[in-house]
């Protein structure tokens, strides 16, 4: 077993203070290793494995799963515990080494509560949303954000304490805004698959961009920085295979490309009649998608296969005009933040084979950078 510095006996301010310094944490005296880190016993599952990854950047970020929540200022080298209890993280959303959000679970069988912290993560205290079940948050600054379920999109301007519904077209299954004017919508359409929907009036007015005809309905995802937006659209999902196609614009929608067409036997046709510039996703054989990140002017793009048990990223570094799947790692599940186009970090997410690896290469190859032991 490989066992991975931590450092012990600091409290999370102290994290929050050590991520903002120039220079990376010194190994504490007494520091343990990850057996004691992840010891005891894990919230509301049998095993602990990591759910979600947020890195500010190259050096520092954060890990979090079922009852606990992890930090790193020197990438990785030593890892320092900032929380243990009852939350199961679903999400972070750090806008600060300070300040941030997540949602997050006090039961395995529960919903997701919107809970905030001030000293790094090492308390947390939980914002009443209503009765709004929250699936995705993502804040602009300490007082402005978003928030969306599955068929809604709300904002705030008082950091969570109260939210406005923002007006969207009939049938939204996913939305995102960049800011309070300026929003796109994934829209299913019953009998013919989807169309994608772009406001630039706070949601008063909706401009259809993009349609895909699709025989199997089963939503999808976006993902927008600046003029550059990125759709994907689910086909059918079978024997652990998804069928998906992936859209990109690099114009705020005036004209797209294909860029991923991925039928399976599993899941069926790929949505949309046009060919893709690749066939598969990464992590294939009938590999299912993470999450994307926009950065530097490069899409990367999460995957995993249970069939082949890899985990992986495929690329473009031009916004789709080429992708390039790159060579996947042994794994089941994934989750991907990456800071610049080189530098990376992925979490397997299985209970399996819970594990944090890095990338300075944009993916081409992965680090082992922590694993919780298989006894805890």
């Amino acid at each position: 077993m490989r066992i991975i510095p931590l450092k012990s006996g600091l409290a999370a301010a102290a994290l929050a203070v050590g991520l903002t310094a120039a220079a990376p944490f010194t190994q504490a005296a007494g520091s343990v290793g990850a057996t004691e880190l992840f010891n005891g016993t894990p919230a509301g599952d049998t095993s602990y494995h990591f759910s979600e990854i947020q890195f500010l950047n190259g050096t520092t970020g954060r890990a979090a799963g079922n009852g606990f929540l992890i930090g790193t200022s020197d990438a990785g080298s030593s890892w320092q515990s900032i929380y243990k209890g009852t939350w199961q993280f679903a999400q972070l959303d750090f806008i600060s080494n300070t300040t941030g959000w997540a949602l997050a679970k006090s039961a395995a069988g529960g919903t997701n509560a919107l809970i905030q912290t001030t000293n790094g993560g090492s308390t947390f205290t939980k914002i009443p949303t209503g009765g709004i079940a929250l699936e995705r948050i993502r804040f602009l600054d300490a007082k402005n954000g978003f928030g969306y379920t599955r068929a809604f999109a709300y904002r705030t301007a008082n950091g969570g304490k109260t939210w406005t519904k923002i007006a969207t077209p009939p049938n939204t299954r996913y939305a995102e805004f960049l800011n309070l004017k300026q929003g796109w919508a994934l829209v299913v359409v019953p009998g013919f698959g989807y169309t994608l929907s772009r406001t630039t009036d706070g949601g008063s007015s909706w401009t259809t961009k993009l349609s895909v005809k699709s025989s199997e309905i089963s939503g999808g995802a976006l993902y927008v920085s600046g003029s550059e937006v990125w759709a994907r659209f689910n086909g059918g999902v079978g024997m652990s295979q998804q069928s998906y196609s992936l859209y990109a614009s690099a114009d705020n929608g005036s004209s797209w490309r294909k860029v991923i067409s991925q039928a399976t036997a599993g899941g069926g046709p790929a949505p949309g009649a046009a060919a893709g510039i690749v066939k598969e996703g990464p992590a294939s054989p009938g590999g299912h998608v993470s999450n994307l990140e926009l950065v530097d002017g490069a899409a990367i793009l999460g995957g995993f296969s249970p069939v082949g048990e890899q985990i992986g990223v495929g690329r473009s570094l031009d916004r789709g005009k080429t992708w390039a799947n790159l060579k996947p790692i042994k794994g089941f599940e994934n989750v991907i933040s990456f800071t610049t186009k080189n530098q990376g970090w992925m979490a397997d997410t299985s209970v399996s084979s819970p594990s944090l690896y890095s990338t300075g290469d944009g993916g081409k190859t992965w680090t082992k950078k922590l694993s919780i032991p298989a006894d805890n």
